[in-house]
């Protein structure tokens, strides 16, 4: 499936967030994730789990139906789950074959996000995750908050290509948090197997218009810009803005916020999709939720329109390849790398 290889989808052996922590409580959350139904909810004792949303009876959404107690009850014909996937109760019969189970999920609360893992459970290793210090989470003086969710009906690689690919800055956010310098500035990049990073150092350049009206300062800033991308669907990403060098000011910090942004396929058409940031104080934290609404708007249009034109493809024609788009293809590869692998251990 495009951008990879034909029959490929996502890598399943990784752990995605399913939701943010503050979403999952007393009542079933339903979300699709690698093509399958998912219901999050808390058992009694504030334990989060996740199970398999499809009641294999007669494929009624679980996550329509209701909880009994730390279960859920098929809202269909009253057939039963518990938390680990086992089915406890079925109206019509006494017997109970070991067969009648869903699948249930290995779920880790950390930080912000609940990170489910769909794939082989038995390869479920926490410390493939993302650590909270790598990640720049509960720096001091910075204060982390979930700012938004969205469903997105675009395939869940145009929002990683769009956040590996941060020339669009100056373009489809030119009236906000972009400028030119976003483009027309080198970028660094390093690699290792577990994520990818990517840097641009711009000095002495103008301030983008929404944080010339935050801070109230028109004259030139040395800005830091970058990603780092943990697969297979977290981004890091750092924003860093000093007065210009060249100022009788110059290096004092008018903001270094870290943003996240989580990527998660939902069906083969559309994605998952939470924001949050961390900044050094609550007033700077709803001014900025205020102002990124229309930037998130953005680029969840750029992928749906883009969607919506590669849909109707039965094979989409091959993309014009810029110098710049060498961090979002080394994205791309890790990925297609990935379910390479998981492909192979199947043999």
């Amino acid at each position: 499936m495009y951008p990879f290889k034909p029959g490929s989808f996502a890598p399943r052996n990784g752990w995605y967030v399913a939701a943010f922590v503050e979403e999952i409580g007393e009542t079933l959350l339903s979300r699709w994730i690698l093509n399958q139904p998912v219901v999050l909810y808390r058992k009694a004792d504030g334990t989060a789990v996740a199970v398999n949303g499809r009641c294999p009876h007669r494929h009624y959404p679980l996550g329509a139906s209701k909880r009994v107690g730390d279960a859920i009850q098929c809202g269909y014909h009253g057939i039963t789950f518990g938390a680990d996937g086992k089915c406890t109760f079925v109206p019509s019969q006494l017997t109970i074959p070991g067969v009648y189970t869903i699948p249930a999920y290995p779920l880790v609360e950390r930080g912000l996000w609940a990170w489910i893992w769909m794939g082989d459970p038995d390869k479920a290793d926490e410390t493939l995750l993302p650590t909270l210090e790598e990640i720049g989470y509960g720096l001091p003086g910075q204060i982390p908050e979930a700012f938004y969710y969205r469903h997105v009906n675009g395939r869940y690689q145009l929002l990683n290509d769009n956040l590996l690919d941060l020339t669009h800055l100056g373009y489809l956010h030119g009236t906000s948090i972009g400028t030119q310098a976003d483009a027309e500035t080198p970028e660094t990049r390093d690699l290792d197997e577990r994520r990818l990073s990517s840097r641009r150092h711009m000095n002495d350049t103008s301030m983008p218009p929404s944080y010339r009206a935050l801070f109230d300062y028109q004259g030139p800033v040395d800005r830091v810009s970058g990603m780092d991308f943990y697969f297979p669907g977290f981004h890091a990403g750092i924003a860093e803005f000093r007065i210009a060098a060249s100022q009788p000011s110059g290096g004092d910090v008018l903001s270094a916020n870290r943003v996240w942004h989580a990527v998660t396929p939902a069906t083969r058409a559309s994605a998952n999709y939470f924001f949050a940031m961390s900044s050094h104080s609550r007033k700077a934290l709803a001014s900025a939720r205020e102002n990124l609404v229309s930037v998130i708007d953005e680029d969840v249009f750029a992928t749906e329109e883009i969607e919506k034109i590669i849909s109707t493809l039965d094979d989409v024609p091959p993309e014009l390849m810029l110098k710049s788009d060498q961090t979002a293809v080394m994205g791309r590869r890790a990925l297609q790398a990935m379910m390479d692998r998981e492909l192979a251990a199947q043999d």
